[in-house]
């Protein structure tokens, strides 16, 4: 009897929502995972888990058990790392999820800097500009852009970035000058399929807010491509200026309306709550604020 892998079993379980997941994350058959959980509501002489063909759901003495076999599994995680740490020898694997852009322009240059800081800390780097569920995907941290108000997550604040409506001079000596939201009605207009308006456009301007719907020719899933078709004087975009801040400074692109604001973005690393951090996760945050502490990416 095995009580440690029985909770441990249990807890990738309802984290994973389905015995197959919890198999890949274990690296056991489904049968094995299977067995544990009956084990251990055999030997608790209780039922942890509702079963359907469907999902999964803990009953009321499962949910109280679970929290209590993740503080446990947790202590000792805490336990080790705090051991790991005090030697100087952090070690072990980061999974990340960041925006494609974001990814490749402000984070690819920084880790192998942190390598050789943290040596024996392995990274697995995903980009994908689609909301991911963290905990559920198995992330270790995720980097996220948003006006971010509430989430389950702990967040850090990395830094900011202001969202800029501009296109190319070329386009908009062919197209004209939109003065005010209302005329953006009648430009080309490259839209950013994630965002969280939709094509509802929304600028805080000297009368106040006034949002205009967008009647885009196209849209995307990915910032640098919008930055491509702006560039190109294929028409206007809304991006953030990390993304086109560059083609701004060299007067490739043009901001539009600078009377009309759009919102401000903060860049955020989240990770799931604990009362302990591993250290490895730790450092790795430590390192994204001492970084962007000192970089200003709103004052291109």
């Amino acid at each position: 009897m095995d009580k440690f892998q029985e909770i441990t079993t249990f807890t990738a379980v309802v984290d994973a929502g389905s015995f197959v997941k919890a198999a890949d994350r274990l690296g056991m058959s489904k049968a094995a995972v299977s067995r544990h959980l009956v084990d251990l509501e055999t030997r608790l002489g209780i039922r942890l888990l509702h079963r359907t063909t469907r999902k999964l759901s803990l009953t009321e003495e499962g949910e109280l058990f679970y929290g209590r076999c993740k503080e446990i599994l947790e202590t000792l995680e805490s336990a080790e790392n705090e051991i790991t740490s005090h030697t100087d020898d952090v070690s072990g694997h980061i999974r990340i999820n960041a925006p494609f852009s974001f990814g490749i322009r402000k984070l690819s240059p920084l880790w192998g800097i942190f390598h050789q800081k943290y040596p024996k800390v392995t990274l697995d780097v995903v980009l994908s500009d689609r909301l991911v569920d963290v905990v559920d995907e198995g992330y270790d941290i995720a980097i996220r852009i948003a006006a971010l108000t509430n989430s389950t997550m702990v967040s850090k604040k990395l830094t900011t970035t202001r969202i800029i409506l501009c296109a190319s001079p070329t386009y908009l000596k062919e197209h004209g000058i939109p003065k005010q939201p209302a005329d953006l009605v009648n430009h080309q207009v490259i839209n950013y399929s994630y965002w969280a308006g939709k094509e509802e456009w929304s600028f805080d301007g000297p009368k106040g807010k006034e949002s205009v719907n967008i009647k885009p020719f196209m849209q995307t899933n990915n910032g640098d491509t919008c930055l491509v078709a702006a560039l190109a004087h294929q028409g206007i975009v809304l991006q953030p200026s990390f993304i086109v801040g560059d083609a701004i400074r060299a007067g490739d692109l043009v901001e539009i309306m600078p009377q009309y604001k759009s919102i401000e973005l903060g860049i955020y690393a989240l990770f799931p709550t604990r009362q302990h951090i591993a250290p490895k996760v730790r450092v790795l945050i430590d390192y994204l604020v001492e970084y962007f502490s000192k970089k200003d990416l709103d004052n291109f």
